[in-house]
């Protein structure tokens, strides 16, 4: 019971907020952030209380089709990235959205989109976690047509061809292995099926779920949805889609299906080359990209294949690498998407060429950016570094040859992430502030931005500090210790 009403509170908190037509901009502003933090209380409460971890079968449509919520250690793992980084990014947005249209239907959506995300970390089949992907990209499309322009029209209908046509694929693939008698996430496994049809459905659930995780050929919807206000794009990039596309590969590789029965198959080749590819078409796509909020979209690109390498290893170590990157790569990337957002407020500025010598004058803004730069290019003792090192590591313990040519790639990323990194962050600190006659004094954003960015950026560090025991957990989990 406890698991539906966590993801009940934000959908009816936020369904009751047009409903409830609260005049007052602080009121509407204060209920949202109170509503955030409620439901974040109560998944912390419940994660870290070990409850909710026996099924709880809600409805049942057929023997196969059933819907059944229960709390395990990988939806643990998604579900506690999700209850700390939401409140701290409704934070963030009580300020930014005072400069933009429509804040109540904006909220009112932010919230919904929160519980579709925890249904999505609770599904314990593969027939809920189908309805709660589906669920969550109906909710977060209203989010990215929110300016209502041409721009976001083109944007919203992108994203909905993508997310839908991806989801049409994972549907086969969930319908076709119900059919071999796979679906349940901790049940009885089944002997391996046989056959290439089998192999086919494999892959179309990989790459219907995949489409979330914007792997090629199926990932320009992603900097296109940067047209949405900065608090959703980090979001979509942190938690709410992009890891949602990870998380679901990693119940249906690791939870649906054996990892031995796809490992040395035509499957996981296919994997690993749509992964490694897309790692060093993101990197490449994001040097080439002029916008931030888009290089950093292509950044995500980029990072998402790298958690499917580590997934399409289909080791241990893989699948350890693959969640510890979703994990770590989630706090880098909601600060530099808060550090864009927070630039395009107090300045306007939206170009990589338009950053010259705003450090000095932004330099909580930059430092932050620079500090979640250095741990996304893989710098220690941050995060990024423990991520990326495991990836790696676990590829060459692998030790195909598509592994390692997983493994070049990551080092070639890391080499592109650099130039994309960098040729903001020297130009911000070391070259001269261009201002337009008349263009208002830069400042840091106000305190609630402020707040927001120092709380994530402090998180970030004591990732680094704590990666060990982080990764000891997730080494549990993907070692069988299902908690």
């Amino acid at each position: 019971m406890l698991l539906l009403l966590c993801a009940l509170a934000p959908t009816v908190l936020g369904a009751a907020l047009p409903v409830m037509r609260i005049k007052e901009w602080k009121a509407r502003m204060a209920y949202a952030l109170i509503a955030s933090c409620l439901s974040s209380g109560f998944l912390l409460y419940l994660a870290l209380a070990g409850q909710g971890t026996e099924p709880w079968e809600l409805m049942r449509f057929s023997d196969d089709f059933r819907f059944v919520l229960r709390l395990d250690g990988a939806g643990k793992t998604y579900l506690c990235l999700a209850a700390v980084l939401w409140p701290l990014a409704m934070l963030y947005a009580v300020e930014y959205m005072r400069h933009e249209k429509r804040e109540g239907h904006f909220f009112a959506w932010y919230l919904i989109t929160y519980g579709a995300a925890v249904l999505l970390g609770t599904a314990d089949n593969l027939f809920t976690l189908y309805i709660a992907y589906e669920f969550l990209t109906l909710c977060t499309v209203p989010l990215v047509w929110h300016e209502q322009d041409e721009e976001s029209n083109r944007a919203a209908l992108l994203y909905m061809l993508y997310l839908i046509g991806g989801a049409a694929l994972g549907f086969a693939a969930m319908a076709g292995l119900n059919g071999f008698g796979l679906g349940a996430f901790h049940g009885v496994q089944a002997a391996q099926p046989a056959g290439e049809w089998f192999h086919a459905l494999c892959l179309m659930g990989f790459l219907g779920f995949g489409v979330k995780a914007a792997v090629l050929p199926l990932c320009r919807w992603l900097p296109t949805a940067s047209v949405a206000p900065t608090p959703v794009t980090a979001l979509l990039h942190a938690v709410a889609v992009v890891n949602a596309g990870v998380f679901a590969v990693a119940r249906l590789l690791y939870y649906v299906l054996s990892p031995a029965w796809l490992a040395g198959t035509w499957v996981q080749a296919v994997m690993l080359i749509l992964s490694a590819a897309t790692i060093v078409y993101g990197a490449a796509m994001a040097v080439r990209e002029q916008h931030v909020k888009r290089r950093l979209a292509w950044s995500t690109v980029s990072n998402l294949s790298y958690m499917l390498l580590g997934l399409s290893l289909l080791t241990p170590e893989g699948m350890t690498a693959g969640l510890s990157h979703m994990v770590f790569h989630g706090l880098m990337k909601i600060i530099l998407f808060f550090c864009a957002g927070a630039v395009m407020v107090q300045t306007g500025r939206t170009q990589v060429r338009q950053m010259h010598g705003l450090g000095r004058k932004m330099p909580l803004v930059f430092l932050s950016f620079t500090l979640a730069g250095l741990s996304l290019l893989g710098v220690p003792p941050l995060p990024g570094f423990v991520s990326k090192y495991a990836l790696v590591t676990a590829a060459f313990s692998q030790g195909s040859a598509l592994a390692l040519c997983g493994a070049v790639a990551l080092l070639a990323a890391a080499v592109l992430t650099a130039v994309y990194i960098f040729t903001v962050v020297y130009p911000a600190f070391f070259m001269e502030l261009h201002q337009e006659p008349g263009e208002k004094r830069i400042t840091d954003p106000g305190p609630c931005m402020g707040v927001s960015l120092l709380a994530l950026c402090a998180l970030l560090m004591l990732a680094g500090v704590f990666a060990g025991r982080i990764m000891a957990y997730l080494t549990g989990l993907a070692g069988g210790g299902i908690s």
